[in-house]
């Protein structure tokens, strides 16, 4: 469901003070295979035959990443770079997992998916090197790409990033900070009818990730009324990663006369504007998802995108978070931090990871995957918020509930989060996106 977290914005609908909505997952529709749900792709875990050792190992644990470095996603990569690297900085302050130093081994170059050779690559250098857990990949789609590769190799991959159905329940190996695409979508659905849009235009294109989002955000529309007009389910309309030109998709989309338009890509996002601009759209009138709310300041002329609005699933750092975050990003890779999103979900990834060798006294990936439910919360347990004090706790034993700065739920029976939030922004006169308010979300 999702409900009001904040009075800054109602999102209702009929006039509730309070929204709730069923958010149930749903698999995205397959394109090139790689986006087909996850029941029709995989028969079996690829991590079946994966188990906990009988005792486990003691090495100091070590961290690989697969973040996205380069590609339509580059920008997102600081903040999970930071989030990584001060979580690991905190839990060596805490003395570290069973007395030892944690480091992050093998950092690697996820791309995207317009160049699926630079995540599969990246996934052997992990494989290589032998870590017991991955942080990443960001992309749904990467993710899909390597997800077998690295988790048949009882890698534990956590994702502070994904939202993409077809990933719940994917592997005993595969967990995410981040909520399925059934959550996002019905907030997003909801920001759109809440403000009085009857019908509705998508420029999607063809990928998992955008389609999967897509089914859900339509769905949601259609349940409160609405009515997609353009670019909808089995359609046939998307267009292809990496598309450059959209003077047709954008004269289709306006000719069928919508209230609004939402736009789920990445990158191609850059050119898809000026062409709604140069075809007289309201910008206002638009609506874009975690893959292109970003800063586009540097991108189109002042106040182009003002009063157009987007989501990004998780909760917004505190200041005091965002400082430690800034600090740490400039004090270690040497540049500024000024996009925070996923970071939170970044840091409490590696933090459950840590901890869940903590209540296992191991550090090899079965030991880190059997304990990962249980330390967010699974059964119980004393809530602690910080790797120090969840580690006190553990010492004293029994179960503890880590909550964490991306408030997510305790992990689900898909390895999903039980609950998550999803940010609401709205664009400023410089292009900027500005955070408006939370709404929480459970998955169900």
């Amino acid at each position: 469901m999702i409900r009001s977290s904040t009075a800054l914005r109602a999102l209702a609908l009929a006039g509730a003070a309070t929204v709730l909505l069923a958010a149930c997952s749903t698999g995205s529709t397959p394109s090139d295979g790689s986006s087909a749900s996850a029941s029709s792709t995989k028969k079996t875990d690829p991590a079946a035959s994966c188990t906990a050792p009988s005792t486990p190992g003691t090495d100091p644990l070590a961290i690989g990443t697969i973040l996205p470095l380069t590609g339509t996603l580059a920008y997102l990569g600081p903040p999970a770079v930071a989030g990584v690297g001060l979580a690991v900085s905190d839990i060596n302050e805490a003395g570290g997992v069973i007395d030892k130093p944690v480091s992050i081994s093998t950092a690697t170059d996820s791309g995207d998916s317009n160049d699926m050779t630079v995540s599969s690559a990246a996934a052997t250098k992990l494989i290589d090197a032998k870590v017991p857990v991955a942080i990443g990949a960001e992309s749904s789609s990467v993710t899909l790409n390597v997800i077998d590769q690295l988790t048949s190799n009882c890698i534990v991959e956590i994702s502070p990033a994904n939202t993409a159905s077809a990933l719940s329940g994917y592997s005993s190996h595969y967990f995410r900070t981040a909520p399925p695409d059934s959550v996002q979508g019905s907030a997003l659905a909801q920001l759109v009818t809440g403000d009085g849009n009857a019908k509705v235009a998508f420029l999607v294109f063809n990928d998992s990730y955008g389609t999967g989002l897509r089914d859900s955000v339509e769905k949601g529309i259609e349940s409160s009324g609405g009515q997609v007009v353009y670019g909808g389910t089995g359609k046939g309309q998307e267009f292809p990663p990496g598309q450059t030109t959209f003077s047709s998709e954008v004269s289709a989309a306006i000719a069928a006369k919508p209230d609004a338009i939402v736009i789920l890509s990445f990158d191609e996002t850059k050119s898809i504007v000026p062409e709604l601009v140069a075809q007289g759209w309201d910008m206002s009138k638009t609506y874009m998802s975690d893959g292109n709310t970003a800063d586009y300041s540097k991108d189109f002329q002042a106040g182009t995108l003002k009063g157009g609005q987007g989501t990004i699933p998780g909760a917004q750092p505190g200041d005091e978070l965002k400082t430690r975050l800034s600090a740490y990003y400039q004090a270690n890779e040497g540049g500024t931090l000024s996009d925070y999103s996923y970071a939170a979900e970044s840091y409490d990834a590696v933090t459950l990871a840590a901890l869940a060798a903590e209540k296992g006294k191991g550090t090899d990936s079965g030991t880190i995957q059997a304990n990962m439910a249980a330390v967010s919360g699974a059964n119980g347990g004393t809530e602690c918020k910080t790797f120090k004090e969840c580690k006190a706790a553990l010492a004293s034993g029994g179960d503890i509930h880590y909550v964490g700065p991306s408030g997510i739920g305790p992990f689900d029976k898909n390895n999903d989060p039980s609950s998550a939030f999803i940010g609401i922004y709205k664009y400023d006169d410089n292009n900027k996106p500005v955070f408006q308010s939370a709404i929480q979300g459970d998955v169900k």
